[in-house]
């Protein structure tokens, strides 16, 4: 059973997130939070295996609780909900310990997908929120989107055959577990292959490697999961 809590201000964003993940019966929502401070707190109470926090809270902010969750409750992975015209706040969050982003408007499979996901220790980006980021980058840097893709080719084109098998799958929402199922290799070697992915893409989690990924145009539109 995957336990989780949730955190939003709006009561009504909360019950539907809780509804949603209530037809999963492998998922138990046991606590909620109305803002950051609490959310911490409450993670520190119920120790879920998933947070599930809004971007923008009163008190502290998403970004800000996934990093004191991170720290103070490691074995606890964390969601961030988004909304459009956010990105600022993503950029952020990338950096700050979330291993998943979502979109608030996003299809109810996402949401439950994305908590399995990130239980098991992936990164999971909603297509919608990759593609968001994508464009942010590119808007703000030199290049454009075609500039970004090219030298995201390049970042990834200088990683072995293996390690770039190893980051589709990652950026796809797969655990270390499933993608050592998918390239039939042990669960530790399929870790070290995604160490040494971040050394070379010269990030700092799954999740800011899962954006080189889709940078790169290398995850499949739909990922599937076993």
């Amino acid at each position: 059973m995957i336990r989780v809590l949730v955190a939003d201000d709006e009561a009504m964003i909360r019950a539907g997130v809780r509804a949603v993940l209530a037809t999963d019966p492998d998922i138990d929502v046991v606590a909620e939070a109305a803002d950051g401070h609490e959310a911490v707190e409450r993670v520190r109470l119920h120790r879920p295996a998933v947070a599930v926090l809004d971007i923008r809270m009163p008190g502290i902010d998403g970004i800000e609780a996934a990093s004191q969750i991170r720290s103070t409750a490691p074995d606890t992975n964390v969601i961030i909900l988004t909304t459009f015209g956010e990105d600022d706040y993503i950029l952020k969050a990338l950096s700050g310990g979330a291993a998943g982003f979502l979109i608030k408007s996003g299809e109810p499979e996402e949401l439950i997908a994305g908590v399995h996901a990130v239980a098991e220790g992936a990164a999971y980006l909603s297509p919608k929120v990759a593609a968001r980021v994508i464009a942010h980058l590119a808007s703000t840097g030199a290049g454009g989107v075609a500039g970004r893709r090219s030298a995201a080719r390049d970042r990834v084109n200088a990683l072995t055959p293996r390690e770039r098998d190893v980051l589709t799958f990652l950026g796809s929402g797969l655990s270390n577990a499933q993608i050592a199922r998918r390239l039939h290799l042990v669960e530790g070697t399929v870790k070290a292959h995604v160490s040494s992915i971040l050394a070379r893409l010269a990030v700092d989690n799954r999740a800011a490697a899962a954006v080189v990924a889709h940078e790169a145009g290398i995850v499949p539109a739909m990922p599937s999961q076993p």
